[in-house]
């Protein structure tokens, strides 16, 4: 990948993580907690924004290794039908779940 877009990436992640993910721990959210809050809560304009950023198929990537609770079924299944329609491979239909019980159950 090019400097100048890693440098676009850069400035519209943090962008968003001012914007979207208000709590704050010690060391800086990752990649893919940022576009999954985006994914989740983000403006029209700022979904535009994501979309220009990465294609298809990098969304669907970082999507798939979101983790339980940080998309909505509904935007789940928003990002679903987007990503599908711009070609994007295979997207599971439910969003990850978080399980509550133990293996050693």
């Amino acid at each position: 990948m090019c400097s100048q877009r890693m440098n676009m990436r850069l400035r519209l992640l943090a962008d968003f993580a001012a914007r979207y993910i208000w709590w704050r721990d010690e060391t800086p959210p990752p990649e893919n907690r940022i576009i999954a809050q985006v994914m989740s809560i983000g403006t029209y304009d700022d979904i535009r924004r994501l979309e220009a950023a990465y294609s298809a198929d990098e969304l669907r990537e970082l999507r798939l290794r979101a983790q339980p609770g940080w998309i909505s079924e509904r935007s789940w299944e928003f990002w679903r039908g987007r990503l599908r329609a711009a070609g994007a491979g295979p997207i599971p239909e439910q969003p990850p779940r978080r399980s509550f019980y133990d293996a050693a159950v």
